[in-house]
């Protein structure tokens, strides 16, 4: 007998996160490397019993979620938030776990994709027009994956009939996984709006990752992208539309976590 399709079942918050984690301004972040989060995925299309999201969130999302309660209930109602920004694995070190390094979106996609090969059948939303089909190509090129569809919708709202359509697609392109690239807080409201209807048992939102494994930008150096500096790189790459991300929301990304550290202090 076959495994029940995912989105058969409901969402069960009973079914949602490993126990390690740590709360960073109300928002909880799982302390999970890529190989973990790999293996967890693995282990959801294995079982194939509902639809899981993971969050592949950095400072921007974390911030995002103090202006919006309802992000901040999406984020904490996704499988597993992963700490992509060093900000974030910081902060999970001063919380006791040992995390070494981030998990950066496209790190994660390209090393699924090397570990795994043909195993598993792989959809592409997202993107500028095109896009989705380019970044597939590039990853069945290089890692011989099971491609299976692409979409990249367009820069409007979609109506009722077309949502319809792409979830029928998906759902009957048989997908274990989807990638979603919308970038955040959008990819995280797609995800947490359509999992009860997509029959796919491992969603991820990886954002940039399209761009950037696909070739379409460049990302900065590794030793940036470990110290913390990968936004001063992508700041001056695409200065008109990232200076609130980083300058107003870096701000106050930093003066909130630095006065929920002291109050925690006071109360210890």
């Amino acid at each position: 007998m076959s495994a029940p399709a995912c989105g058969h079942l409901p969402v069960s918050p009973s079914q949602a996160p490993p126990a390690q984690a740590f709360k960073v301004l109300g928002v909880r972040v799982n302390a999970v490397q890529i190989p973990d989060v790999i293996a967890q995925m693995e282990k959801w299309i294995a079982e194939r019993c509902q639809c899981h999201f993971i969050a592949v969130t950095g400072m921007h999302g974390v911030t995002e979620a103090q202006h919006d309660p309802l992000f901040k209930q999406i984020l904490n109602s996704a499988d597993l938030v992963v700490p992509d920004g060093m900000p974030l694995v910081w902060l999970g070190r001063h919380h006791g776990h040992a995390l070494r390094r981030r998990v950066y979106g496209p790190e994660l996609m390209q090393t699924f994709c090397r570990a795994t090969g043909s195993k598993y059948r792989h959809f592409f939303y997202g993107g500028m027009p095109g896009v989705a089909a380019l970044i597939a190509k590039v990853l069945e090129s290089e890692y011989g994956i099971n491609v299976v569809g692409d979409y990249s919708p367009p820069f409007r709202p979609l109506s009722q009939q077309e949502d319809e359509e792409v979830i029928s697609l998906i759902n009957a392109a048989r997908a274990d996984i989807l990638w979603v690239g919308l970038s955040t807080p959008k990819q995280e409201r797609w995800m947490y709006e359509h999992r009860p209807r997509l029959l796919v048992p491992a969603v991820v939102g990886v954002g940039a990752a399209f761009d950037v494994n696909s070739g379409r930008s460049r990302q900065a150096p590794p030793w940036m992208r470990e110290h913390g500096l990968e936004w001063s790189f992508r700041l001056l790459q695409e200065p008109r539309r990232l200076w609130k991300r980083y300058l107003i929301y870096g701000s106050e990304f930093a003066c909130r976590v630095t006065l929920e550290l002291l109050s925690s202090r006071r109360l210890d």
